[in-house]
């Protein structure tokens, strides 16, 4: 009785039947673990070893040529998340080559990481791919990818896979297609005040499914400062002025020359692509230095900030805030002045 240990027999009696005293719960009742680490993918390492794909398979004989970025905590190779809710991954695709069309219960981003020439087709709209740009395929909606260049492109993959897997709402779908969606021209949204009366009757996704990196860089650059001199914008379905991608909240931030930003945290969990810049972060307990094209995390509740160096700097951020938020569950805080 009280503290007394629980007898084996009594203990796999109860395993037997499937039931496990919580008092014994090595979780209920005590406090959360401290956050996960940051992890940071140089490109300069990564790039090589992306390479090494080109020779080994195929999209005619893989669905997709990828490489997942794998969280450093990943219990096992079938535990595939890279941060949080987030799976992060890079696609290859050469000249020449289709990847071809499939949908799936997933919603996905890609952002070019190099390369030009290759379009995402989604829905039956093509999509060009350069440098930057940011293109959708959300939920359910037919995709596909196509090189005409003459270099191969890469890309950066994000979906909300371990999400889906957690709830058990992975699904997944090859041709044929039936009927592809209707869709609406990107030039239709181009005025930042108008929106076309006569558009297909769905509101679960952006009905833009590319956004040029030059018009966000141009964006970023008039947004208004915030106090410590940073700009953000966020990615957004022109119909609701919500994230772009449900479940998968993107974000461009430019950071001004040698002005840290104000140390920030969340119970959100985000991964970082330096779109241009060099600089670094503390993360935490860790500082990184990162430069163009370098890929890093930040775990959900690790204060963060982030300075440039030599020049002004953009950094993409993806983050599972949206899933929090409609949940109700988001807290954000930023560190007051003169603490640490």
């Amino acid at each position: 009785m009280g503290g007394q240990p629980i007898s084996e027999a009594i203990l796999n009696q109860w395993s037997a039947h499937h039931l496990a005293p919580l008092w014994l719960s090595p979780t209920a009742h005590r406090p959360p673990p401290g956050p996960q680490a940051s992890h940071l993918w140089q490109w300069a390492k990564t790039r090589p070893l992306l390479e090494l794909s080109f020779s080994e398979t195929s999209p005619e004989i893989v669905e997709r040529r990828v490489l997942q970025y794998m969280s450093p905590y990943a219990r096992s190779a079938v535990d595939e998340y890279t941060v949080g809710t987030l799976l992060c991954c890079v696609q290859c695709l050469l000249p020449g080559e289709v990847a071809r069309p499939h949908r799936h219960a997933m919603g996905a981003i890609r952002l070019v990481l190099e390369g030009s020439g290759a379009r995402t087709v989604v829905d039956g709209k093509a999509c060009a791919m350069e440098y930057g740009d940011l293109i959708l395929t959300p939920a359910w909606c037919w995709h596909e990818h196509r090189h005409d260049g003459d270099a191969p492109v890469l890309w950066l993959d994000a979906l909300d896979v371990p999400l889906h897997s957690y709830f058990g709402t992975v699904e997944f779908e090859r041709p044929p297609i039936e009927k592809m969606p209707e869709t609406v021209p990107d030039t239709a949204f181009e005025g930042a005040t108008f929106l076309p009366l006569e558009i297909p009757a769905c509101t679960s996704h952006s009905p833009v499914f590319r956004y040029p990196y030059h018009a966000a860089a141009k964006a970023v650059a008039a947004a208004p400062p915030a106090r410590d001199g940073s700009r953000t914008i966020r990615y957004a379905n022109p119909l609701t002025g919500g994230p772009a991608q449900p479940f998968l909240d993107c974000l461009l931030m430019q950071l001004e020359r040698g002005r840290p930003t104000s140390a920030r945290r969340s119970n959100c969990s985000a991964a970082c692509v330096v779109l241009s810049g060099k600089g670094r972060s503390q993360i935490g307990e860790q500082t990184i230095e990162w430069s163009e094209k370098d890929f890093f995390t930040i775990p959900a509740g690790n204060y963060a900030s982030h300075e440039a160096a030599d020049d002004d700097a953009l950094i993409f951020t993806l983050s599972d805030r949206d899933v929090l938020r409609r949940l109700g569950l988001l807290r954000e805080e930023t560190m007051a002045e003169g603490a640490e």
